[in-house]
């Protein structure tokens, strides 16, 4: 099938065109000059009017967990529900984990992660490996990853007993990736000392949701990164620490990349939107204060009064941040989250985001906070580029998947649920309800077949390929 994007303004990284763009297959085949009859008229299958709008790379969310085991129960949305949500927010790449837990096999926790996703995600996908119990078997079976088209691995400075690893396991486990190319990417923050005050402040009969992010207060979150840091420089690992949201960790790695270091961070639309203030004013008939529930995520919100939202944007302007994932991992409150309608330390920890990510993103273009080369940046390019998919994925050009996205700036989503709001995330409620968009989807392609389109999902379960990874293009 051939289709001709004609009348739009093509958005990538290194800025915008006024350009058509044709598909044939499922690869882009050519950018033309608006109109260009150089090469006759083109009888294309399909033609899509996007005067007025943007044609941009399809979105990359780097960071999801779909069906993950966490607290009791596990993460809502299977990769059907959530890659159809996905594609219905733009985004037409995802990069899951793959999980080992203590006392697991590295190649079973992958095996059963290509059972669950295989030939059930609208969208194409893909897998970090996480080691969550790193000892000589789970080194070396790192080695394997590669091949496999795995070539980055996470490693959790928190929740001792389910994913913790200590200093030791982290600096054997960075050397092994610097010996395999691998990246290594860290949720930094210090476990053991956020169990000791969550239980304090729990025996304290502060059990309230607001408090979940009281224990894992940010200096939990910077003391954790400077120390991933360190390691990271002694072994000369590349690092990349996930879902940074406290202002003083991301002072951390400003400074790391300042003196030249590989060290690379993320962040997520939840700590750019909300905060612990709004967290701790969430009241509902339904819920009373455990409404804040919704938001409990980890890290955690910060507060806005403190300045950590306005320095989330910053490094994004700055570049100390290099991507905006969403971390997604949804709960229901029913029967999930109210899991800890007595104790915080028992709220499955998690948000769902995946199909607003870029809304959320081209939201701050509206704002003024970053350029409309830099949203595509964000939300696509660097992490193509980062994660080992450039050249297939994040970018419009001859050669490319014909992953695209026709986005207008005129359009408006309402977020949320309930009558004249909606979303396709397997949810009984959204943490982002109430929040109006700038801009609207109005076409999402993944590899020449039209997913959404007026208004309507046309896509199938299965559609999505997985994804083996090059390396990490940011490697020195």
């Amino acid at each position: 099938m051939t289709i001709l994007i004609k009348g739009g303004t093509v958005v990538n990284a290194t800025g915008t065109v006024e350009a058509d763009v044709l598909v044939d297959g499922e690869r882009i085949v050519a950018l033309l000059a608006p109109g260009d009859a150089a090469l006759g008229p083109i009888n294309a299958d399909k033609v899509i009017d996007a005067t007025g709008k943007y044609v941009i790379p399809g979105g990359i969310d780097a960071h999801t967990h779909m069906q993950l085991p966490f607290g009791g129960t596990q993460a809502s949305d299977t990769f059907e529900t959530g890659t159809t949500a996905a594609a219905w927010g733009g985004t037409t790449s995802i990069i899951d984990f793959a999980v080992q837990k203590y006392g697991e096999r590295v190649e079973d926790g992958l095996a059963h992660w290509h059972e669950l996703a295989a030939g059930n995600c609208a969208v194409d996908y893909g897998f970090h490996q996480i080691v969550g119990g790193v000892d000589e078997e789970s080194l070396k079976a790192m080695e394997n990853l590669v091949d496999e088209g795995i070539t980055s691995y996470k490693l959790f400075m928190a929740y001792p007993g389910v994913f913790y690893s200590d200093d030791a396991q982290i600096l054997r486990a960075m050397q092994k990736a610097r010996e395999l190319g691998l990246l290594t990417m860290m949720h930094a923050e210090n476990g053991p000392a956020i169990d000791v005050l969550a239980a304090q402040l729990a025996e304290s009969g502060k059990t309230a949701p607001y408090y979940h992010g009281i224990a894992r207060a940010w200096q939990m979150e910077e003391e954790a990164t400077h120390r991933a840091i360190m390691l990271s420089d002694l072994t000369d690992a590349p690092l990349y620490i996930v879902h940074m949201s406290a202002k003083q960790a991301v002072e951390q790695v400003a400074w790391a990349r300042d003196k030249g270091k590989n060290v690379f961070g993320e962040t997520c639309p939840q700590y750019l939107y909300l905060s612990l203030e709004k967290q701790l004013a969430a009241i509902s008939e339904e819920w009373g204060d455990f409404e804040g529930a919704k938001w409990v995520c980890s890290t955690p919100l910060r507060s806005e009064e403190e300045g950590h939202l306005d320095a989330m944007w910053q490094g994004l302007r700055t570049n100390d941040l290099q991507m905006v994932s969403t971390d997604h991992c949804p709960f229901c409150m029913k029967d999930q989250k109210t899991l800890g309608k007595d104790d915080f330390r028992a709220i499955p920890n998690g948000i769902g985001s995946i199909e607003h990510r870029v809304d959320l993103l081209y939201q701050g273009v509206v704002d003024g906070r970053i350029s409309l080369s830099r949203w595509v940046e964000l939300i696509s390019t660097t992490p193509a580029r980062m994660f080992g998919l450039y050249g297939r994925k994040g970018v419009i050009q001859p050669g490319a998947d014909a992953d695209i996205v026709v986005y207008d700036p005129r359009g408006h989503t309402s977020i949320g649920i309930g009558e004249g709001r909606s979303h396709h995330m397997n949810m009984d409620h959204s943490a982002w309800e109430g929040f109006e968009i700038d801009g609207h989807v109005d076409v999402t392609i993944s590899r020449g077949t039209v997913l959404v389109e007026d208004g309507q999902f046309h896509g199938t379960k299965g559609h999505g390929r997985f994804l083996k990874r090059d390396l990490t293009q940011y490697l020195v």
